[in-house]
C-alpha cells in the first residue's frame, strides 16, 4: 500500500510539473521569437530542451547553400543565459557564442548546404537550470 501511495504521489508530482515546463518554454520560445526580426521568416520548427547544470541539449539540422541564417538561443528572461556552438558534420566548431560575449544570435552566410548540430548549455554564471529554445530564421530576398 505504502508503494502504490508513493507511485501516485510520483506521478501527481510529475503531472503538475510537466506542464508548467512547457509553459515556461513557450514563454522563453515568445521572447527568443524577437531576435528574429522582420528582416528574417522563421523556418517553423521549435527547438527546445530542458537542461540542468552543464548538461548539453543538441539539435540538428540542415542549412540551405546560398542563403543567411539567423539563429537565437535562449533560456530565462533575459539574453546570455544560453550558450551555444555550431558543429559541422565532423564535429569542428563554426561558431561558439561564448567567443562573442555569450551573443543570444548570430547571422551565418551558407556558402554550401551542410548538416549542423547546435549544441546548447546554459551559461554556469547566470543559471543553473533551464528551458534551451532555439529560434532560426533564413533572410528574406
Amino acid at each position: 500500500m505504502k508503494q502504490l501511495i508513493y507511485t501516485l504521489s510520483i506521478a501527481i508530482i510529475f503531472a503538475c510539473i510537466a506542464p508548467s515546463a512547457h509553459a515556461q518554454c513557450d514563454t522563453i520560445m515568445t521572447l527568443c521569437e524577437k531576435n528574429i526580426t522582420e528582416q528574417y521568416i522563421s523556418d517553423g520548427q521549435v527547438y527546445r530542451a530542458l537542461v540542468n547544470g552543464s548538461e548539453v541539449a543538441e539539435f540538428s539540422m540542415t542549412l540551405f547553400e546560398g542563403n543567411t541564417y539567423r539563429i537565437a538561443a535562449c533560456s530565462g528572461m533575459e539574453n546570455g543565459n544560453l550558450l551555444f556552438t555550431l558543429l559541422d558534420p565532423e564535429g569542428q566548431a563554426l561558431f561558439r557564442s561564448e567567443d562573442f560575449a555569450s551573443a543570444p544570435y548570430w547571422d551565418f552566410n551558407i556558402e554550401n548546404t551542410v548538416q549542423v548540430t547546435i549544441e546548447t548549455k546554459l551559461n554556469p554564471h547566470k543559471s543553473e537550470s533551464g528551458c534551451a529554445v532555439i529560434v532560426v530564421g533564413f533572410k528574406k530576398d
